[in-house]
């Protein structure tokens, strides 16, 4: 009967949901959080340019870790900035996939 109990509890639906006028200030936080994702995509462009860079000096110089490390330095600013532009979409997408589980 223990069990029971206990899956009863687990199952229980709080009916919390995501509210967009709850709290004041909600405005200025999405201010705040765009300026940093447009601040970590400016600072994106500027690792992208040295670490290509990097990868130009490291072929022509025949420095095989220098053009290594550009060569991963240029793959993860593309990443870097392929997340910081997608970051409404990721978490837009996880948000609707998890308020369909049951």
């Amino acid at each position: 009967m223990y069990l029971a109990e206990k899956s009863i509890q687990l199952a229980y639906d709080p009916g919390i949901t995501p509210h967009g006028g709850g709290l004041p200030g909600l405005f200025v936080l999405r201010q705040v959080v765009g300026s940093v994702n447009l601040f970590g995509i400016i600072a994106v462009v500027g690792a992208l340019a040295v670490s290509a860079g990097v990868w130009a000096w490291g072929h022509h110089s025949g420095g095989h870790q220098a053009e290594a490390s550009g060569k991963k330095g240029v793959l993860v600013s593309a990443g870097a900035a392929l997340l910081l532009g997608a970051a409404n979409g990721v978490v837009s997408f996880f948000s609707s996939l998890g308020s369909q589980v049951q």
